[in-house]
């Protein structure tokens, strides 16, 4: 499965280019679905029917990934940007970017007096080897994400993009092993998570599940001088109570302990005091729906070196599976 996940981790594809992902996941996912679309705003969304017993469940996992995109082009040749997402300025200095076309940017920033403070992402600029604005290779409106090859050591795998591109693996190796089910499922590999939610908002709005599994990653509590928080890494995938955008229905948040229990997985429960996820989106869409979420435990989340467990990952695919193949009882 690394193999799987370095493919998409390494791509490029932040919130609103996302195309390069979703063609990896479409090759990955095409020989598994019933039927496979793509809707106006870019969400791939894959259908596999079922016994026709069951509800309509939406699943979803964001392809997106946070980044940046140029300004302002200085006569010197250095690149201004803002954020695409949530980037975090202290995470910046001497980091690089890579934009679509290839091109490198080092990241640096203006002179600052206090080398124990930090700047403002608006005090940042990119050098991409250029000496003037007329032989830049980048133009403003173009996006880049952070350049940072996948590391594996040992159960610990650290990339720049695992929010949510291990997500979106849980999703296709569910997909792939899944057998049977009695629901009606629609894995839908969504868009422009990191900058509000949307895709998976339109898709909820279309599809108007009757439960929707967002798959993404949380915080853990394990780090020294870590915000308190019952999450650990290593300890199992995380069954989401709450956090800063929803509540969990209490239904579903119940099934997904008992599956865990019945197949003997490790577990933890969720409370997050800052962030959401694409449940959110799901639970209000439409006429609402039961939504919940499977988050895989992640450290450094919103760095280039997010860090997730091995065994969590193939944890949170077999709690996965084991709740779409057998009936939702709300």
């Amino acid at each position: 499965m690394n193999e799987l996940i370095q493919k998409l981790v390494e791509a490029y594809g932040p919130s609103g280019f996302e195309d390069n992902v979703r063609h990896l996941i479409r090759a990955e996912i095409e020989p598994f679905a019933d039927e496979i679309r793509v809707d106006a705003l870019g969400n791939l969304i894959a259908r596999k029917k079922g016994s026709g017993e069951g509800l309509k469940v939406m699943v979803a996992a964001h392809m997106d990934e946070i980044g940046v995109m140029a300004t302002h082009i200085t006569k010197e040749g250095f690149v201004r940007f803002i954020n695409i997402g949530g980037v975090l300025a202290h995470t910046l200095l001497g980091n690089r970017i890579e934009f679509d076309n290839g091109v490198i940017g080092i990241v640096y920033c203006d002179k600052i007096e206090d080398r124990n403070q930090v700047h403002p992402l608006n005090k940042h600029f990119l050098d991409v080897g250029a000496s003037s604005r007329e032989d830049c290779p980048i133009s403003v409106g173009t996006a880049g994400v952070f350049q940072r090859n996948f590391l594996a050591q040992g159960d610990h795998l650290t990339a720049k993009s695992m929010d949510d591109r291990i997500g979106c693996v849980v999703a296709i190796e569910t997909l792939k092993r899944l057998e049977d089910t009695p629901h009606d499922l629609y894995f839908v590999f969504s868009v422009q998570e990191e900058v509000g939610t949307r895709g998976a908002l339109t898709a909820a709005n279309h599809l108007l599940p009757d439960v929707g599994i967002a798959l993404d990653v949380t915080l853990t509590g394990d780090l020294p001088e870590a915000r308190p928080m019952a999450v650990s890494l290593g300890q199992g995938p995380a069954i989401k109570v709450k956090d800063s955008g929803m509540i969990a229905h209490a239904g579903l948040v119940q099934i997904m302990r008992r599956r865990a229990e019945d197949a003997g997985l490790p577990f933890q429960m969720e409370v997050l005091d800052g962030g959401t996820t694409d449940a959110r989106s799901m639970q209000v869409a439409g006429p609402g729906c039961a939504a919940g979420c499977i988050s895989i435990p992640c450290r450094y989340v919103h760095s280039q070196s997010e860090t997730v467990s091995a065994q969590d990952v193939e944890n949170s695919i077999k709690l996965l599976t084991a709740v779409l193949s057998q009936p939702i009882d709300l």
